[in-house]
């Protein structure tokens, strides 16, 4: 049985088709994390926020209601009939050091009580460890990855392989290159909820993008990531997968969720959300309800908004508009931003994901610059036959073979009709920012020195002109008034 499906791309986002024994799961998807012992939500209430499947803590089963799920299944005690990933006891091993179970016990465990995802008890090693702690527990996960391989067998259950590493990204992508050797189903990327909690979204990234250099196709599981406001720059990086006990976490704290950041309750006025909870609610009457009872309302809050964004996340790679969608979201926090400025050093990475063609080319600022359709835009004008004497002009009112636009630079009149020059909408050079006439110009000049022997006749505007003053000898630069 095919088990795994891609159905739409955009960036290195997908929307795919995971089929596990108890359903299909389409990503991008939120799994919501439940806690075996005292649900703070229901697993089946967690369908009418969207989810499709739930992860739980196999350990604490394991310790608190083995003979039960033995007897009744991980889907029997938690009254569900969705598909259920088991985590293996690797979060309390990081907060306590040790675990009263051996990897083989666990990964077994899950087997018999029927988890459609299983996860062997892998090291999840903090950011910042020394390079010799990050590769000695590599080295035992590999070995317990490989054991859960063999005891899993041609059992249907899917095999989740956890990604380590610490923060060094050599370790990264050497772990993830072993797990794709070994064969899991699904290739989670562990211990990194220290950076997103200490907003080190630049680390994140370049983690995020080491994997996905070693696993440019397979379902790729983000752990530990709950809040919206990092969905779509994650998807955008690669991320099929998230799990995250957040929005229990974070309405304890009175703290409300939003794709743009965090909220206290205790210093709004006013809902910017219209889910069930904000639009029967206000926020002074939360305020003065019963702790528990608002715990649970700013709960359901925090899976309205959460899988409401990964709506609008799939609705963006349907669109082929995913690249805009990033570039409003990451604007959230200087940290994000900078984060996801990382992709201009994986060109050639997102270049192989992202589609070719697409409808539109909507420019949001100088992140647009980094998308590939600039960088395929610049090698394909140089392949454009030209005359001996070549017309330029950034006035589409003056004939010419070639004009000038924004971002992109030279565009030949037989590209005025195709993607992404000629589909884009972009400000004017009077408004636009500097930088994006810079590279503009950069691609003209290149394309100048590509045709040495043809003549460039330009006749570009004042401020045009500033960028284009060092011209290569086959070039005469006309200012227009």
């Amino acid at each position: 049985m095919q088990k795994f499906e891609i159905l739409d791309k955009d960036a290195m986002g997908r929307i795919c088709r995971i089929d596990t024994p108890h359903g299909r799961i389409e990503t991008p998807a939120i799994l919501p994390v439940i806690n075996p012992n005292i649900p703070f939500i229901k697993a089946d209430e967690m369908k009418k926020f969207g989810a499709q499947a739930i992860i739980t803590n196999s350990y604490i089963i394991y310790r608190s209601m083995r003979e039960e799920a033995l007897e009744r299944g991980v889907h029997g005690i938690l009254e569900t009939d969705m598909p259920v990933m088991t985590d293996s006891g690797s979060y309390q091993l990081m907060v306590y050091g040790d675990v009263e179970v051996k990897n083989a016990e666990i990964v077994e465990f899950q087997r018999q009580i029927g988890s459609d995802i299983v996860v062997p008890l892998d090291i999840p090693t903090p950011p910042d460890a020394d390079f010799t702690t990050a590769e000695s527990d590599l080295k035992i996960t590999l070995e317990r990855e490989r054991e859960a391989r063999e005891i899993l067998g041609d059992a249907e259950n899917l095999l989740a392989v956890p990604v380590q590493g610490s923060t060094h990204p050599e370790l990264r992508r050497y772990a993830a290159g072993e797990a794709r050797k070994i064969g899991g189903d699904i290739y989670p990327i562990g211990a990194v909820v220290p950076l997103m909690d200490s907003y080190r979204f630049r680390d994140l990234a370049k983690v995020i993008l080491e994997v996905r250099s070693a696993l440019p196709v397979e379902p790729v599981h983000l752990f530990g990531c709950g809040h919206p406001m990092l969905f779509a720059m994650a998807v955008a990086l690669g991320c099929d997968l998230f799990d995250s006990a957040a929005y229990a976490l974070y309405a304890k704290d009175d703290r409300y969720l939003t794709v743009y950041g965090t909220k206290k309750l205790s210093e709004m006025n006013y809902f910017p959300c219209k889910c069930p909870v904000c639009s029967n609610h206000e926020p002074e009457e939360l305020r003065r309800m019963e702790k528990g009872e608002r715990e649970r309302l700013i709960a359901e809050h925090n899976l309205y908004v959460s899988f409401q964004e990964i709506e609008t996340i799939k609705q963006a790679i349907k669109e082929n508009s995913l690249f805009e969608l990033v570039e409003k979201r990451v604007r959230a926090h200087p940290s994000m931003l900078a984060g996801w400025r990382l992709i201009a050093e994986y060109q050639e990475l997102l270049e192989r994901a992202d589609p070719k063609m697409k409808r539109k080319f909507l420019y949001t600022g100088l992140d647009s610059l980094y998308r590939p359709a600039v960088k395929r835009h610049r090698k394909a004008v140089k392949n454009v036959e030209l005359p001996d004497e070549v017309t330029v002009s950034s006035d589409f009112g003056v004939y010419a073979q070639i004009y000038l636009r924004p971002v992109f630079g030279p565009v030949p009149t037989e590209m005025l009709e195709t993607y992404p020059a000629g589909h884009a909408e972009i400000p004017n050079e009077d408004v636009i920012e500097e930088e994006a006439l810079k590279v503009a110009s950069e691609t003209l000049i290149e394309l100048m020195n590509a045709n040495r022997g043809k003549k460039f006749k330009i006749y570009v505007s004042k401020a045009w002109a500033k960028h284009l003053q060092n011209l290569p000898p086959n070039g005469e630069l006309n200012v227009l008034p």
